[in-house]
């Protein structure tokens, strides 16, 4: 970092970079905790970043007009938002807002009538939890989580700090894993396939002056309009006599014959943002994204018409036969990437296994040429640290899981399925599909019952896999993979040398683990978890236990029949979409689309992609694409106004205390 070469790092945007880590920290757990009104930080573009890097760059540029020197680099800025992205990941759903309430919420909620202290206490090892698991009933370590401190009464840290360092280490491998990742995945989807990457184009527009941003009219317009109608909105909380614009709505209500009320939960949310971040995206894919939700609500409309048994995907709110399919796609997905990926990848390897390049440059230059070995020179980690770094990380997972009590055979499925197949489609999502959240709908142990029941795995290993699935494989949103892989994109566009970078993230995830996880102790001890966000501490670390309580018990049935057929259409239907977008460029369904097609992801923001899809398809058509460039501005600026407005409506709901009004990214 202390480099004077063009595109390395000065030292002097640290401080500011730790400042904005630990503000990211404080709104984020604050606001989705406390006011609950805005989730303002789990997005993989997350509301609460924008807003406070705009105020930073505003800042930024006051500095420098009276002063050259005291400003920074559009490079020491980018660091300073890679920072707070992650940062914002770690305070919500990516690790801490499922951690801590996943490791005390078994045993408050434990009673008489559940029996979890029977079925799950005994097969807790001590380390893992900050309560003891031979103690029956509510520990007061859970009573005053839940409940608040009785005046007078301290925090208790030292129950707490054991079982964060275990579950640390933990954190630690996946996240090292997801770097690795990142290193090995950057090279084929930035430079060989391109991916649009969607989510970096704001924050990269408010660093360079010279694109005329923030002095755009079409911008400022798009800024008006969720502006205004989120001030409305606002207000109307407030003051019910004002008129306000309803930004959701329900369809089924309106489906009430058979057999369209059938039909699974099928919303519509308004969200100015998701239109804006749509409209940059290629029309075949928003066709796609649009195209296969609603296929999988006529899939509803059939099922019931020839009377079958519908069942729902356990703790997702898509069915059984679509949840599968789903599965089978992915599998597909991750094949196909590979596949289109494999010469890179074949070099990366041949990096990471051949000792017998020269010591020289000249030497190792002939060598790369003559085995056809990637050049890892320029990445974030060189590709042997990073083969070997991953294979590493996954294995100590892997150990770890089995001695928190997992059988090693179901470790190892569990890691590779979570790290290798769904990280990695949810990372494409954010890539190439510019979504705004990376929700699945499926887990691991889905995939494991077409081979056999639940129970099968014995007490030991679903009492942990409870425990996992509230912390890691369940809710995917604010998934650490896609900002290491936007960060590594921004490197790219503003010039910044990779592994200048490697230090910053790595800052950053540190401070903000151990930022986060003491406001994520503070909160709930001194407001009482039963009066703050509900899915967090009453939602999320419950479903999973609920969940296993029949396999505990020894009942249940696997799927391999349903289930496994299931799997077979979802791969044999992306097998042939994979198929025919590589033989013909005109193809207009993409497997992606039908691989996010069941997910939150999309009950939230199909609509929006409808929108963007309908807008973009005659504009490119009958205008061309200097048209399409010139409302750009338009539509980043309702990004920016929807986000902008999530900022200032958490700022007067804290201060004033009022209720904020809603945003439609639930």
């Amino acid at each position: 970092m202390l480099s004077t070469n063009e595109n390395r790092l000065s030292w002097r945007f640290l401080p500011l970079g730790i400042c904005c880590v630990i503000a990211i920290c404080f709104i984020v757990s604050y606001a989705e905790l406390v006011i609950t009104y805005i989730q303002i930080g789990f997005l993989q573009l997350p509301p609460a970043v924008i807003g406070l890097f705009f105020f930073l760059v505003l800042g930024n540029r006051l500095f420098q007009k009276l002063n050259q020197h005291f400003g920074l680099s559009p490079r020491e800025l980018m660091c300073i938002y890679c920072m707070m992205l992650v940062a914002s990941m770690i305070s919500s759903r990516g690790v801490m807002e499922k951690l801590i309430p996943a490791l005390i919420a078994v045993n408050y909620f434990s009673n008489e009538t559940n029996s979890w202290d029977t079925l799950f206490f005994p097969h807790i090892k001590p380390w893992l939890i900050p309560f003891s698991p031979e103690q029956k009933g509510q520990a007061p370590v859970a009573v005053s989580f839940y409940e608040g401190l009785e005046p007078g009464d301290a925090i208790p840290w030292n129950l707490w700090i054991k079982p964060l360092c275990v579950w640390g280490v933990l954190v630690f491998l996946v996240f090292t894993a997801f770097l690795c990742l990142a290193a090995i995945l950057r090279k084929q989807w930035v430079e060989n396939e391109k991916l649009a990457f969607p989510l970096v184009s704001l924050p990269l527009e408010f660093v360079y002056e010279e694109r005329g941003f923030f002095r755009s009219r079409l911008m400022w317009l798009g800024f008006a309009v969720p502006a205004l109608i989120f001030t409305l909105n606002g207000l109307h909380e407030i003051w019910p006599q004002i008129p306000s614009v309803s930004l959701q709505y329900v369809l089924n209500q309106y489906f009430t014959e058979q057999p369209f009320n059938a039909i699974a939960y099928t919303p519509i949310f308004l969200s100015f943002a998701a239109v804006g971040f749509f409209y940059l995206l290629p029309t075949q894919l928003l066709f796609s994204l649009w195209f296969f939700f609603l296929l999988t609500r006529l899939q509803d409309v059939v099922a019931a018409m020839f009377g079958l048994r519908v069942s729902g995907m356990p703790l997702y709110p898509t069915r059984l036969y679509i949840g599968y399919q789903i599965a089978g796609a992915y599998v597909v997905l991750i094949i196909s990437f590979i596949y289109v990926g494999f010469p890179h990848f074949r070099r990366v390897f041949r990096r990471a296994f051949n000792r017998g390049l020269g010591t020289s440059q000249h030497g190792e230059g002939q060598a790369r040429a003559r085995w056809d070995i990637a050049d890892d020179s320029a990445e974030i980690l060189p590709y042997r640290t990073a083969v070997w770094g991953f294979i590493v990380c996954l294995l100590l997972a892997i150990g770890w899981c089995h001695l928190a009590g997992l059988s090693l055979g179901f470790a190892a499925f569990e890691m590779l399925v979570y790290v290798c197949i769904v990280a990695v489609v949810m990372a494409r999502s954010t890539a190439e599909g510019g979504l705004l959240m990376t929700e699945t709908s499926f887990r691991p142990i889905d995939l494991y019952q077409l081979i056999a029941s639940k129970a099968t795995l014995g007490a030991p290993s679903l009492t942990t896999l409870s425990l996992l699935d509230a912390i890691f494989t369940r809710d995917q949103r604010g998934l650490i993979l896609t900002g290491f892989l936007d960060s590594l994109k921004i490197s790219d566009r503003v010039g910044l040398a990779y592994r200048s970078l490697l230090g910053v993230l790595a800052l950053g995830c540190a401070l903000a683990f151990f930022c986060a996880a003491a406001l994520h102790l503070w909160l709930p001890y001194t407001h009482g978890a039963n009066y703050m966000y509900s899915y967090t501490y009453r939602g999320n670390p419950l479903w999973a236990f609920q969940d296993n309580v029949a396999a505990m018990e020894g009942l249940g049935s696997n799927l391999l029949a349903t289930g496994g057929l299931f799997f077979g259409i979802g791969a044999l239907v992306t097998t042939g979409l994979v198929a025919l977008r590589m033989l013909y460029w005109w193809w207009p369904l993409h497997p992606l689309g039908y691989a996010l097609s069941a997910s939150w992801t999309l009950i939230v923001f199909w609509f929006p992609v409808f929108i963007a899809w309908s807008i973009k398809t005659p504009l490119l058509r009958y205008s061309g694409i200097r048209q399409y460039q010139r409302f750009r501005p338009f539509f980043l600026g309702l990004v920016f106004g929807e986000f902008s407005m999530a900022v200032v409506w958490c700022l007067v709901s804290w201060s004033a205390n009022v209720p904020a009004p809603f945003f439609p990214w639930p």
